[in-house]
């Protein structure tokens, strides 16, 4: 926890998950940049130094955290903790999420409740602990879903099945806390230079094997490391631009893209009746 003693109360605060890497990290540095005070939550504080060097490059102040989205008395902990020291939560961005590739057959359902716990229900655990003070503040309600929570892809079924749930929920959120005065948004990035790749659960550069799915399988992981690896790939920066448009804009919209190539391919979804566009499209990722 920070040592620092609390701003003005005109200062905006904005609780961050998910901040050891990646956009959550950038996201951190990029709103303190901004003038937020900005309290950076990870599960695992130790795992803070890439953020803390983050922020001293950057030349801001960081209040870091512990908070694991998938326990609810650590949430409850963490969003109390910022209100008392701060007095005022005026925005969360849900960032914390978990990647998984598998397939139904190969899965168990404690794999797929896993994936749920993080990037489902553990945004609604940081959500409804933060809702009061973000009504109080007539504040932001910014989630980091990803185009994977718009157009399903293959082998990433739990992942997308969560993603899926939070738009949707937020989707129908939105207009409820819009009569409180909090505005609710989500942010959907497509391919970001992160950890992603290391964290999906799979050896990619060993032999995988995954029974009857197996060339399949090498077919998207080959596709899908080269779109992450071959320079193409947003950088986490990029993408935390988008959140802090979400942040700050006057009229926040409820999706925001951060690249043209994510608003093409949630676009192709968002046209496609029949669902004929996106099978064809990603048919093409496992043949």
């Amino acid at each position: 926890m920070s040592t620092t003693a609390p701003s003005s109360p005109a200062v905006r605060t904005v609780l961050i998950t998910g901040t050891s890497s990646g956009i959550g990290l950038s996201t951190a540095v990029a709103a303190a940049r901004a003038g937020w005070r900005t309290v950076a939550t990870l599960r695992d504080p130790g795992r803070a130094d890439a953020l803390r060097k983050a922020a001293a490059d950057a030349g801001v102040e960081l209040d870091i955290r512990r908070l694991d989205v998938t326990d609810e008395a650590s949430v409850a902990a963490a969003v109390a903790g910022v209100v008392a020291d701060y007095g005022r939560l005026d925005a969360v961005v849900n960032n914390a999420g978990a990647g998984h590739v598998g397939t139904l057959e190969n899965d168990s359902l404690a794999d797929i409740r896993r994936v749920m716990e993080v990037n489902f229900f553990g945004v609604l655990n940081v959500s409804k602990a933060a809702l009061p003070h973000l009504r109080a503040a007539g504040g932001r309600l910014v989630t980091v879903t990803s185009v994977g929570g718009v157009v399903g892809q293959p082998f990433n079924e739990a992942y997308c099945a969560a993603k899926f749930a939070v738009e949707g929920y937020m989707e129908s959120l939105a207009p409820v806390a819009r009569t409180l005065g909090v505005a609710v948004s989500v942010v959907e990035p497509g391919a970001v230079a992160t950890e992603f790749v290391n964290n999906i659960g799979i050896d990619v550069e060993g032999g995988l094997e995954a029974g009857a799915y197996t060339g399949a399988l090498r077919t998207y992981v080959d596709r899908t490391v080269a779109q992450f690896l071959d320079g193409t790939a947003q950088t986490p920066d990029g993408a935390a631009e988008s959140v802090l448009e979400a942040l700050t804009a006057a009229e926040p919209a409820f999706r925001f893209q951060t690249t043209d190539w994510a608003r093409e391919f949630v676009g192709t979804k968002l046209a496609d009746v029949d669902g004929s566009a996106v099978r064809n499209l990603t048919s093409a990722w496992v043949a």
